[in-house]
């Protein structure tokens, strides 16, 4: 089937246009002229669809000419397209539906949700993918992946990791992630050498809805879920919602989890522009069990345990534990080793349509985040903590504690009305300050014994185009400056000095080639560079 998808009132041909055959798999997207190919029996029905405009159905054997109207409303999509690639981008990306992250979302953490999509390993301290779980990107860890929301830093400013155990059931907020593989497209927030994840939480819904999942499974895993939503009120207004709470014994021993989300937004959708304000909570109260089970311990190699005790110094307790434990060896036994923690995301999205050709997104966000985890320290120095003390060594509670708040603004000015070429112009201005101390519990509670406070500021302008050469060609540019100002003073937990205050300057130049040979296969090639500031543990270390 051949054909083109065009705007009814202009006649102008829509380039990007997803063209896909109902009940499969099959699709493809217009190019530059509008134009697409798609092989499809007479039978079967086209489903056609384009960012702002309503999509339709269309029986194969007229779709030699697709008419689109444009919609009453501005939709969601536009907010992201800014930050994500497609079919000229010349790099590898993969993108995941709500529909299908609904499959397997029964309680796990996003990165195992998206752990069948290519070049991604994951991980689950607890063993049970509730948590703390991590994603790796082509071998590149949490520190080299970028994550959005809505187009909007979610990585640590410091660490430059996610944790995605302070977004409990975010999945069932989300509607649609896009991974980049490789340096990637331009985007806000930390830098992306091994990939980005790109998640869009907002969704238009036109009918009132409401559900309610409950889930459970191994090692005590249960997940209840509540969401409704106002459909549009107005004809102009909406209200969605939702509140989650998971919990887990973990596989791993001791290593439970007790996690409760919240979700609200509303949005103001008007024929030109568009406002949504975004509220997402989380809050986590984790067993640590980040140390993995010893291989040794997996074999039930006696030997090879008391090897393992021998060079890792464990005590006589500690010793017992490992050998007394099976798969599930959890190397903490103290009742309170726990990680807790809230974080309060704030969001106004807002996109006005300038012309038929430009449109504007102009966003902002605060996040406020604070917790500790406490741990258990047997037979301590005191010295370590600053106090002068006969005791040499005693068992010490402590907590070291995070409070933090982020905020900036992000905006995208995207051009979408040549048969030629499509442009965008973005950037952010984000500032973190971040206080790292720590609170003795016993002995001599309320002592603190360590502080630092942590200042980072984040400039990051960019420009991508795709360029249509020929029928078969397509060029993709892609240029970004970051300049990011970072500051710290006062003492880590060892007394370590961390008076520094540093700047730095990148620039993050890519180019890519995408070659149509046929309907069915296409080639492409890109050239990319990535650099990033270090992060506060470089400092520390």
């Amino acid at each position: 089937i051949q054909g083109v998808v065009f705007d009814q009132e202009t006649k102008n041909p829509l380039w990007g246009a997803s063209v896909s055959i109902k009940g499969s798999p099959k699709g493809n997207v217009t190019d530059a002229k509008g134009q697409f190919r798609i092989s499809a029996s007479t039978s079967e029905v086209l489903l056609v669809s384009f960012v702002g405009y309503e999509p339709a159905e269309i029986a194969a054997t007229q779709a030699s000419q697709i008419p689109l109207k444009k919609s009453n409303f501005l939709q969601d999509e536009v907010v992201v397209r800014a930050t994500r690639a497609d079919e000229n981008s010349a790099m590898a990306y993969s993108n995941v539906s709500a529909a299908e992250l609904g499959k397997s979302n029964l309680g796990l953490d996003m990165p195992q949700l998206l752990n069948f999509t290519p070049s991604i390993v994951t991980t689950s301290d607890a063993g049970a993918g509730v948590g703390y779980t991590g994603i790796r990107i082509r071998g590149s860890d949490a520190t080299r992946v970028n994550v959005t929301v809505n187009g909007i830093p979610i990585n640590d400013s410091e660490s430059q990791g996610t944790f995605w155990v302070n977004m409990p059931d975010f999945a069932s907020s989300v509607n649609s992630v896009q991974i980049q593989r490789g340096v990637g497209t331009s985007t806000n927030g930390a830098g992306a050498f091994g990939g980005s994840v790109n998640m869009q939480s907002n969704s238009y819904e036109p009918k009132a809805y409401g559900e309610v999942h409950a889930s459970g499974g191994s090692f005590g895993t249960l997940k209840t879920t509540v969401k409704a939503g106002s459909g549009l009120l107005g004809g102009k207004f909406t209200v969605d919602g939702r509140l989650s709470r998971i919990v887990s014994d973990g596989f791993i021993d001791r290593a439970s989890s007790n996690l409760v989300s919240a979700y609200f937004s509303g949005g103001y959708f008007g024929a030109k522009s568009f406002a949504r304000f975004n509220y997402f909570t989380g809050n986590e109260k984790t067993y640590q069990s980040w140390y993995g089970t010893p291989e040794s311990r997996i074999s039930g190699s006696t030997s090879a345990m008391q090897d393992y005790i021998d060079r890792n110094y464990l005590t006589a307790s500690e010793a017992d534990n490992l050998l007394k434990s099976g798969r599930t060896y959890n190397y903490y036994t103290y009742d309170n080793q726990t990680d807790n923690y809230a974080q309060d995301h704030f969001q106004l999205i807002t996109n006005h349509r300038l012309s038929e050709a430009w449109n504007l997104d102009l966003n902002a966000h605060y996040t406020y985040g604070r917790g500790y985890f406490e741990e258990f320290k047997p037979s301590a120095d005191l010295n370590t903590y600053g106090i002068a003390n006969s005791l040499r060594s005693v068992d010490v509670i402590r907590r070291k504690w995070l409070d933090n708040d982020f905020y900036g603004s992000t905006f995208a000015l995207n051009y979408v009305g040549s048969q030629i070429f499509k442009f965008t112009f973005g950037g952010a201005w984000n500032r973190y300050v971040g206080r790292h101390f720590g609170v003795l519990q016993d002995p001599f509670p309320g002592r603190e014994w360590y502080r630092s406070r942590s200042q980072k500021t984040d400039l990051n302008l960019y420009a991508k185009g795709n360029i249509h050469l020929s029928a078969a060609w397509n060029a993709y540019v892609d240029v970004q400056f970051r300049r990011v100002g970072y500051r710290m003073l006062g003492t880590a937990d060892k007394f370590l000095p961390l008076d520094s205050d540093n700047t730095y300057s990148f620039f993050n130049p890519k180019f890519g080639l995408t070659h149509q040979i046929s309907e069915k296969s296409k080639v492409y090639g890109s050239v990319s560079a990535g650099s990033k500031e270090p992060s506060r543990q470089d400092f520390v270390d």
